[in-house]
């Protein structure tokens, strides 16, 4: 046996381990799904927020109608600015989540400002209305918001407190539990 082949052969039992413990656990993910308490297993998979501490930025921009919208004009209410593009799949994933969350606590205070990176606004408008958004949706030909929020990643969501001070972020597509998980207490503040 060559020296090459004595050392795949010592390798062999860590990866035939490691497959093992994918197997099971892909078993285990299956069973608990399998008996009602996918919850457990959706909660291993919330995307937790990047804590932050500091004012929100000023922030100005226009809607699909022509009008000036400013972040400041949501001071009282808890706000979600999401920054995303019509291209970008996960950022159009997260748009019913952030639809169904908006339904659900718009009347308690809570406000989605979706800012669209930089496409024409009958690309922007004609994707609003084919999925029903009813929050504020503002078009960024300059990619204004990106620079303020010093992140040109997308999508990544900024959440801005009642009293307009910026608590967390993410970086990357999010869903409604953890939209429950992480901005639903913000709402009892």
């Amino acid at each position: 046996m060559t020296k090459t082949e004595n050392n795949k052969t010592n390798f062999l039992p860590f990866i035939l381990v490691g497959v093992g413990l994918m197997i099971f656990i892909g078993i285990a993910v299956y069973i608990q799904a399998a008996n009602g308490t996918d919850q457990k297993v959706e909660e291993a998979f919330l995307l937790p927020p990047i804590e932050v501490d500091q004012p929100a930025p000023a922030l100005t921009l226009f809607d699909l109608e022509g009008n000036e919208v400013s972040l400041s004009d949501f001071v009282g209410k808890v706000v979600l600015v999401n920054n995303w593009a019509t291209w970008c799949p996960p950022c159009r994933q997260e748009m019913p989540e952030f639809q169904a969350y908006f339904e659900k606590y718009g009347d308690e205070g809570f406000q989605i400002v979706a800012v669209e990176s930089g496409q024409p606004e009958a690309e922007v408008r004609a994707f609003v209305e084919e999925q029903g958004l009813e929050f504020v949706v503002l078009l960024d030909p300059g990619n204004q918001s990106l620079i303020t929020f010093q992140n040109s990643t997308l999508p990544n969501s900024w959440v801005i407190d009642r009293r307009g001070h910026l608590r967390m972020a993410w970086l990357g597509a999010i869903n409604g539990p953890t939209l429950e998980k992480y901005v639903t207490p913000l709402l009892k503040e």
